[in-house]
């Protein structure tokens, strides 16, 4: 006997009646998102529309559709306003009503600084339901591409090349239209036009090179990056200098190099998107234009517990290490929750600044002095702790110690099961790898749109599970 296959009628499929709730269980993520943004004091928000105009839509729609999408990896706008008509949860969340693209990217813009003050909101929710209790936090950093290319960067070693090649063609230009007989020139050639093209490029370069100037003046003076480099040169040569006096003979190897004042040949501006930097990709070997967002995890809940504050350099900066961004981020972190105990954190974090910085305010750090080897020797790892440094050591040969009695074996060990698989997820599940905002406002608040957006999806799980 023939076997026998379930078949499908698509013209009567295509007449069946549905209700949406029937597609949406009632302890689904939109719902949950509903619910919670009912809690939420939008008044800030509400206080910015015009007392009279045309019809709006609520800002309870516009944001519900922002925060399932980035909760769920759909960050274009018009891919949310496509997705009104095309899929039933985001169908529910607009009411059966199709914000335009336009609107959606609109609002998304002139509210993110009112959208961040709801992340403090949504923290205390879920410490009002018990689900977060700050106690010791990881902290990490990563790249995220800006909404820029590369391509459209000029570097200040290569600035005089380019200047110096325009000038000469601005001159070929000119000495070709102070010819006698112009009947020679190619056809169609508009001298006044190409000189006029060449000079606002000269003039572009010019604004390139002052501000690369003017980042390399205040980097000594200003810039926490820069004053974290002095501080890290400072304790390398601290740190030759004491194995020097330990071992009797000089230290091998290249003797640390003080960083060096002025522009440097690779510092670089981007036409497109200024704020954002050429940094070290985190896939490969190459560089590409980016913002370096920083994230403080809750290591019991993996919340997120950072907000941006008013300086937005403090939760995402245009600086490519990490090291000058260890205290903005713990000090972003809303009082409302409380403060950590204990922080951990990655050899990037590492500066006798930021352990002193720490301890200041009352956590106590626990900081990789170097790259750990992905196989560790077990004997190693379970070996009895050694015995206390001098009081005299060096602050790094103090916090390898540290990180070598129990608690610190622990504290650290949750680092790499906490905010790294929260920065993870964000950016290889849901595939947010590039900013649509230019800027580091911009930049800092859409950042902040998603650590909302991930609480909430986290919140989510721990209520309903």
């Amino acid at each position: 006997m023939a076997r026998r296959f379930k078949t499908v009628d698509y013209e009567r499929s295509g007449q069946q009646t549905l209700t949406i709730d029937e597609c949406v269980p009632a302890d689904h993520l939109a719902r949950f998102i509903v619910a919670i943004i009912a809690l939420l004091d939008l008044s800030a928000i509400y206080a910015q529309y015009a007392p009279v105009g045309g019809e709006a839509y609520a800002p309870e729609v516009l944001l519900a559709l922002l925060l399932y999408g980035y909760a769920t990896g759909t960050f274009s706008s018009r891919r949310i306003e496509k997705a009104t008509y095309e899929v039933m949860l985001f169908r529910f969340l607009a009411g059966d009503w199709h914000p335009d693209h336009s609107t959606i990217a609109q609002f998304r813009k002139d509210f993110l600084a009112e959208i961040q003050e709801l992340f403090v909101q949504v923290l205390v929710v879920a410490h009002e339901l018990g689900y977060l209790h700050l106690g010791q936090i990881s902290l990490d950093g990563s790249k995220i591409h800006a909404d820029a290319s590369k391509s459209q960067a000029v570097s200040y070693g290569y600035l005089p090349k380019l200047e110096q090649r325009l000038q000469a063609e601005v001159a070929a230009l000119l000495a070709l239209g102070e010819q006698a007989d112009q009947s020679d020139l190619p056809a169609g050639l508009d001298i006044e036009a190409e000189m006029a093209f060449r000079q606002e490029r000269l003039l572009n370069l010019a604004q390139a090179r002052a501000v690369l100037e003017t980042r390399a003046q205040e980097r000594y003076t200003q810039c926490p990056v820069d004053a974290a480099e002095q501080a890290a040169y400072a304790a390398k040569v601290r740190e030759r200098e004491e194995k020097a006096r330990q071992t009797g003979r000089k230290p091998g190897g290249r003797a640390p190099q003080p960083p060096e004042p002025g522009p440097r040949a690779k510092d670089q501006y981007n036409w497109t998107d200024p704020d954002s930097r050429i940094m070290k990709n985190s896939t490969n070997s190459g560089f590409d234009q980016h913002y370096n967002v920083q994230a403080a995890v809750d290591q019991a809940s993996l919340f997120i517990a950072r907000k941006v504050p008013d300086v937005v350099a403090h939760t995402l900066s245009n600086h490519p290490v990490d090291t000058a961004e260890a205290l903005p981020t713990v000090d972003a972190i809303p009082a409302v929750v409380g403060r950590p105990a204990a922080a951990a954190l990655d050899h990037g974090y590492f500066s006798p600044t930021n352990i002193a910085g720490l301890a200041a305010r009352h956590i106590d750090p626990y900081i990789a002095t170097g790259r750990e080897p992905h196989q560790r020797n077990w004997q190693e790892f379970f070996a009895t702790s050694p015995e206390p440094p001098a009081a005299d050591a060096s602050p790094m040969v103090q916090m390898a110690y540290k990180l070598r009695t129990a608690i610190g074996k622990a504290i650290y060990r949750l680092r790499k099961c906490t905010v790294e698989p929260v920065i993870g997820i964000i950016k290889e599940v849901l595939g947010f790898r590039q900013f649509s905002l230019r800027g580091l406002a911009a930049a800092a608040g859409e950042w902040g749109l998603v650590c909302l957006a991930w609480n909430l999806k986290r919140l989510h799980v721990l209520v309903t599970s």
